[in-house]
């Protein structure tokens, strides 16, 4: 299994944050930033995405996470604090599951624990059809722009969109053939990590009824919705969502 390109900054207790669809480590831009002073801040490109695109992607969910596993253990990361965002959301449940003992708190954002998406702007097969027939650049800038209330205006799409033109089309395939098969609901009961899930009100990738399994299904999980926000909320508020993750993890498990 090759190993994957991962963004390493700060010092103290880790902190590793996984991306999404059709974006890269450096998503987590200023994340990052806030972070580095409390944690030992890992940002992984997934195979397929950012620097790691020319790592071929597996077609499971389950596969991005031991990939990940593997990659962070390769590096001597061993237990971590851990947060996903849209399709990393779904990984980091698969990566809780298959080794619970290395996740101290779990942060699910934007996700939900089934990938076929009930209320997503469009169905996984219509993604799939139209990454097919209008290529991978018309597809990043659409998809990008579902990710921000105000659009393609929206302050973070440019980012958005030169992170998606990095992708490959290998990569961008097997996601969403890796979403389709993928259910984590099970498992949600046998989460012990303490848990928290962060949601925009005006998510247009995962509907409230993704979030609200999770917040129901894990046991004693905290629940935070950003106002005002679609599905990219710590680029449109940034400064609040920082304070909402920093608030929930200790420095020190």
């Amino acid at each position: 299994m090759n190993q994957l390109v991962i963004e390493r900054s700060g010092s103290g207790f880790p902190l590793v944050l996984i991306h999404g669809y059709l974006a890269g480590a450096e998503i987590w831009r200023e994340q990052i930033a806030y972070f580095q002073d409390r944690f030992e801040v890992l940002a992984p490109n997934l195979p397929g995405f950012g620097d790691s695109a020319n790592l071929e992607a597996p077609n499971t969910i389950t596969g991005f996470a031991n990939q990940v596993l593997e990659s962070l253990l390769n590096l001597g990361i061993k237990r971590f604090h851990l947060l996903g965002h849209s399709m990393g959301g779904m990984i980091v449940q698969a990566m809780t599951a298959i080794a619970p003992e290395r996740v101290q708190n779990l942060i699910c954002y934007g996700t939900g624990p089934v990938g076929a998406l009930p209320d997503r702007f469009e169905t996984i097969e219509a993604s799939r059809l139209r990454l097919q027939n209008d290529g991978l650049e018309s597809s990043v800038r659409r998809i990008a722009a579902t990710w921000f209330l105000a659009g393609e205006k929206a302050g973070g799409y440019p980012t958005c969109v030169s992170l998606g033109m990095k992708a490959s089309m290998q990569g961008a395939l097997a996601s969403l053939s890796a979403w389709e098969t993928w259910d984590g609901r099970a498992n949600l009961a046998n989460i012990k990590s303490e848990t928290l899930v962060v949601w925009g009100d005006n998510d247009r990738s995962y509907g409230w009824s993704q979030p609200e399994a999770l917040w129901r299904g894990i046991s004693g999980s905290a629940l935070a919705v950003v106002p005002n926000c679609a599905h990219n909320v710590h680029m449109e508020k940034p400064d609040l969502f920082n304070t909402i993750i920093g608030d929930f993890l200790p420095t020190q498990p």
